[in-house]
């Protein structure tokens, strides 16, 4: 499972032309949900996401999670994520898990993650649909969360 996690001073999802989402300050996260991966993931996944220190502190760090700034998360699933590139020009989807699976884990994603944190603040875009993510990278800041199934 991977996560594209991007700190942004807005955020909106479009469908067929009007949003879906949109946030002010926060996260935007692009989840890929690969073979292998499994529903204990989702949950590990969740917590590192919420919990994801990069929001400057009192001192100028990165010491501040998207609920210690109270900000807006916006989930998109990103089958794209699990491409592989290693040979040619044209990435293959061989890791990519098989969409019903894959939207499963994603809701999943979305249910832990407002378990969370405030529902409210949580947007989402939609499996599988042609969509415009519009986004102000703040930093920019980007950060690739991986995890890999236990063996």
């Amino acid at each position: 499972m991977k996560a594209v996690v991007q700190r942004v001073s807005s955020a909106s999802v479009r469908i067929d032309g009007r949003v879906h989402s949109e946030i002010g300050k926060g996260l935007v996260v692009l989840l890929g949900v690969e073979r292998g991966d499994t529903e204990d993931m989702c949950a590990e996944m969740a917590h590192k996401t919420v919990n994801l220190r990069i929001f400057e502190d009192e001192h100028g760090k990165m010491g501040r999670s998207v609920k210690d700034i109270g900000g807006g998360i916006i989930i998109v699933s990103q089958f794209t994520i699990a491409g592989n590139c290693k040979k040619g020009l044209r990435p293959d989807f061989m890791n990519a898990m098989n969409p019903d699976t894959a939207n499963a884990y994603y809701e999943k994603f979305i249910s832990l993650c407002k378990g969370l944190y405030d529902p409210s603040k949580i947007g989402t875009g939609v499996f599988a649909a042609d969509m415009k993510v519009g986004l102000e990278n703040d930093g920019p800041v980007t950060i690739i969360l991986e995890l890999a199934p236990k063996q």
